[in-house]
């Protein structure tokens, strides 16, 4: 169950002054019978950043937070649109309104800005949506751990900073990087060994070393052999 306490903590400021019990009471009431009664309140106090646009009405924002948690979890739009909307979608088909009539609401709804904002919230990771949630955690374990009478709970809350405030372990990555040799590098090889053994064996045979580095290189492309040319 949402607390008023707790919706003033998460609401932009511009509607703190305007939260009433009853609104509290209201928006419960909505989640009374609500399947995913836990993930909708989930996003409604975390898609709050929604309601910094001076268009949107606390219950609308509500209704666009339902659909889109419906659809989350796996209902097609129409479904989903039937479950945030039962009275209108009830009132469609007693009047018996075509299912592609009723389509078309669904689509409408679904292109609004509102909802399509509401979605882009649910696609941002939960420890971004909850950076602020997540620094008040670390100054309440803080402020146990210097003030706390009992040494157990100061001990406790050393033990949870350490925990989540550690460095990064340096993680070592190993790169196997090999080459893989092609016929072609292969060839070159071997036409290279070859004609370093002819080299050597002109040298030894009394060539001059100058006439020899000088001499134009020829390779048989059919033979796959590098001779020293004449």
């Amino acid at each position: 169950m949402l607390t008023k306490e707790l919706m003033m903590r998460c609401l932009p400021p511009k509607y703190k002054g305007r939260l009433t019990d009853e609104n509290v009471d209201n928006i419960n009431a909505t989640l009374t019978d609500c399947e995913h009664r836990d993930a909708v309140r989930s996003n409604i106090l975390g898609f709050t950043s929604v309601l910094n646009s001076p268009h949107y009405s606390l219950a609308e924002y509500i209704n666009a937070v339902k659909y889109i948690t419906y659809t989350m979890t796996g209902d097609v739009n129409v479904k989903a649109w039937a479950k945030t909307f039962p009275d209108r979608y009830t009132r469609l088909v007693s009047m018996g309104t075509e299912p592609k009539d009723i389509n078309a609401h669904v689509r409408h709804y679904n292109m609004t800005k509102l909802v399509n904002e509401v979605r882009e919230q649910s696609l941002t990771p939960s420890h971004i949506l909850n950076a602020d949630v997540y620094q008040k955690a670390i100054n309440k374990q803080l402020s146990l751990m210097n003030t706390a009478k009992s040494e157990k709970v100061q001990q406790d809350a050393a033990n949870s900073l350490l925990m989540h405030l550690k460095r990064p372990e340096t993680q070592k990555i190993e790169l196997d990087i090999g080459i893989k040799e092609d016929s072609m590098l292969t060839e070159l090889k071997d036409v290279t060994n070859a004609l370093a053994m002819k080299q050597l064996a002109l040298i030894q045979a009394g060539h001059s070393v100058k006439d020899i580095a000088h001499q134009e290189i020829l390779i048989n492309p059919h033979e796959g052999e590098a001779t020293n040319g004449d």
